[in-house]
């Protein structure tokens, strides 16, 4: 078996480092287009934006063939440059002066060759963290602004997990007791919605959200039991909208960590879709569809196994991580997610930019 060794540069500390061995799986290759427009008001005389940038550390993706394009309204003169933030996440960094009203426009494109993820997540190769390791890896035992880690939110992962301090077991376990109580709104949009932020208290309260609702309790509750997370946010590559000029939007999952092992990603988001029988009707069809890397054809127990420890081909990932702190900062201070992008106006956060990501298919390997 080709083994290939995870060496992530996310914080200080050798085990933040940790290799983790995953085994690939098919291969998969996608011509990308990530384009950005800014919509600057009238007698603005500054523009600071940073828009992510494809992440060039992740050893399951190679990108290759970035390609950046700034075109700027009339009157105004924008740069652009690559930029990490504290956390060593990479992001294009735009800043425009001068002019005031018009539309900036950013384009990327890049190609990406991504490998599906498979990991022997077995119990039997691990052993429980010790004292030493969670003092190294703190940052990602910590709570988050939306990664909260309340009273109910420690006892109901406490309850989940027992006594068990195996972290392969604990994590199963988290898995599986976040499935049981939260529910992915898109299966019924008509009564459910997901929070504006990706809040675990919101998912703890309602039982419901998106991705992020559903990885910021799991990432909660896990680090409230000392077993340590990171966010990956990223965007699927969907199937059905191969050639389409549809934005992908975003998609984020989890990390946990466990020695001898290193970080191991789950899904427990997506693996939600797969795990019971529900009624597909007009309003819900297309959006159960798109929330899943290939679309969906009923429920699936082998997915719900297949999304703790690996992860499929068809995605891309942008960065790690929750209260970014960029590079240069950014007035609003640290974000509290960027799957897309941060834009400022003037010193104010500015809400009036869009994001289109979309991509082919050459013929695959």
């Amino acid at each position: 078996m080709h083994l290939t060794f995870r060496t992530h540069l996310m914080g200080a500390g050798a085990l933040a480092l940790a290799c983790s061995c995953s085994s690939p799986g098919n291969t998969l290759e996608f011509q990308a287009r990530n384009d950005f427009a800014v919509t600057v008001p009238d007698g603005a005389k500054e523009v600071r934006a940073w828009f992510a940038l494809p992440d060039d550390r992740d050893p399951m993706q190679e990108v290759s063939n970035l390609r950046i394009e700034t075109v700027a309204p009339p009157g105004m003169t924008a740069t652009s440059r690559e930029t990490r933030d504290a956390a060593g996440n990479r992001f294009l960094y735009v800043e425009g002066r001068g002019g005031g009203g018009g539309v900036l426009e950013v384009r990327t494109s890049f190609d990406l060759e991504r490998q599906e993820e498979l990991h022997d997540a077995d119990p039997a190769r691990t052993r429980p963290i010790n004292s030493a390791e969670r003092g190294e890896l703190g940052p990602y035992l910590h709570a988050n602004t939306h990664v909260q880690i309340t009273p109910e939110i420690h006892m109901a992962a406490r309850a989940a997990v027992g006594e068990e301090k195996n972290p392969v077991r604990q994590a199963r376990l988290l898995y599986d007791a976040v499935l049981d109580r939260v529910t992915y709104w898109v299966k019924f949009p008509d009564k459910m919605k997901a929070s504006p932020v990706g809040s675990a208290t919101y998912t703890m309260e309602n039982g419901c959200g998106n991705c992020t609702d559903f990885h910021s309790l799991y990432a909660a509750m896990a680090r409230s039991v000392g077993l340590p997370i990171r966010m990956v946010y990223g965007s699927f590559l969907k199937g059905p909208l191969s050639g389409k000029d549809e934005d992908q939007s975003y998609h984020c999952w989890i990390e946990f960590w466990a020695p001898e092992l290193g970080w191991i990603p789950l899904d427990v988001a997506v693996a939600d879709v797969f795990v019971d029988d529900f009624q597909l009707n007009e309003a819900n069809t297309r959006k159960v569809e798109l929330t899943t890397a290939d679309g969906y054809q009923g429920p699936d127990p082998a997915m719900v196994e297949y999304y703790f420890g690996n992860l499929d081909a068809r995605r891309v990932t942008w960065n790690r991580g929750r209260d970014l702190v960029l590079n240069p900062p950014a007035a609003a201070g640290p974000i509290n997610a960027m799957p897309k992008g941060h834009v400022e106006v003037d010193g104010q956060a500015h809400a009036g930019w869009t994001r289109k990501l979309t991509f082919t298919e050459p013929a695959q390997k």
